[in-house]
């Protein structure tokens, strides 16, 4: 009997944790985690998960300890990784779109501009991306490691912070100030270089990417239904935003039309009632857990 053969992926821990967890479950993978485990169970026996936190996976991927695995592309950047990346992965812990690491500083700071930085205290996790960053803007400040709580720092006595934001909500909690972009960064799928070459490891893995994209691509997109009249057909279609075409059945009264498109989410509370009254009738909004383009 044939071993089940395995690859080994690396699943974030911590702040990314739930939103890729419930990403697989639109991929159709179930996960399993135990509160004191970092060996999450998955419904699929040619895959072993391992949690590691975000800001060390590239380094286990590159090494060969996983074969695979989510990280962010700042972490790639900040550990200097040779990996493959396979994909990237637009979602994040609130949002559906790519985070940023920002230079800020308290509100009420003279530092208006990067160049005010020289000779300054510059506290963040994100270090060598940071320092690059400076050397670019022909800067030199002193840059430290921060263990977490980087935005209580700016209060204590540090000139400015690096720190990611998704909304910028935290930042002005803090009283904290934007003073510039260091680097925006996305969800990527990585794999260890000698793993990609393997032939099977990479069809997996591979498979994996098509339905991971699937499912992000359907996460902002609903599908609606709806019987349209014939003599109404027209004035329907010159309202919907479709993929490709909406799809058109006949239905058994031969005066009417079964209509079914995909459309983005966020238009459909004002798409809705305009159909209504363009003669649309058993409208029917359903939720969508892959999109494959």
């Amino acid at each position: 009997m044939r071993e089940t053969r395995k690859i080994k992926l690396g699943l974030p821990k911590g702040s990314l944790q739930e939103a890729t967890v419930r990403m697989f479950k639109k991929a159709g993978f179930s996960i399993g985690i135990s509160e004191r485990s970092y060996f999450p169970s998955i419904d699929d026996d040619e895959i072993d998960v391992v949690l590691f936190r975000a800001q060390e996976m590239s380094r286990y991927v590159e090494d060969g300890i996983l074969d695979c695995g989510i990280t962010g592309r700042d972490w790639i950047m900040e550990n200097n990784s040779k990996v493959v990346r396979i994909e990237d992965l637009i979602y994040a812990k609130q949002s559906m779109r790519p985070v940023r690491w920002v230079l800020a500083v308290p509100m009420d700071s003279k530092i208006r501009k990067v160049k005010d930085l020289k000779g300054k205290k510059v506290a963040t996790e994100l270090v060598s991306v940071t320092k690059e960053f400076l050397k670019k803007n022909k800067v030199q400040a002193n840059v430290e490691f921060s263990w977490g709580a980087t935005e209580v720092k700016a209060a204590i006595g540090i000139d400015a912070i690096v720190e990611v934001t998704e909304t910028g909500s935290s930042l002005r909690a803090n009283k904290l100030r934007e003073v510039a972009t260091v680097c925006e960064s996305t969800t990527q799928f990585i794999a260890n270089r000698k793993s990609w070459m393997t032939p099977w490891k990479r069809e997996k893995m591979e498979n994996l990417s098509l339905l991971f994209k699937g499912a992000i691509a359907a996460e902002e997109k609903v599908g609606l239904k709806m019987n349209v009249a014939k003599k109404d057909l027209k004035s329907v279609l010159a309202m919907l935003p479709a993929m490709k075409k909406p799809t058109i059945s006949n239905l058994s009264d031969s005066d009417w039309l079964d209509v079914d498109t995909i459309i983005d989410e966020k238009t459909v509370k004002h798409l809705i009632p305009k159909l209504k009254r363009a003669g649309a009738e058993g409208i029917i909004e359903y939720p969508l857990n892959k999109v494959i383009y």
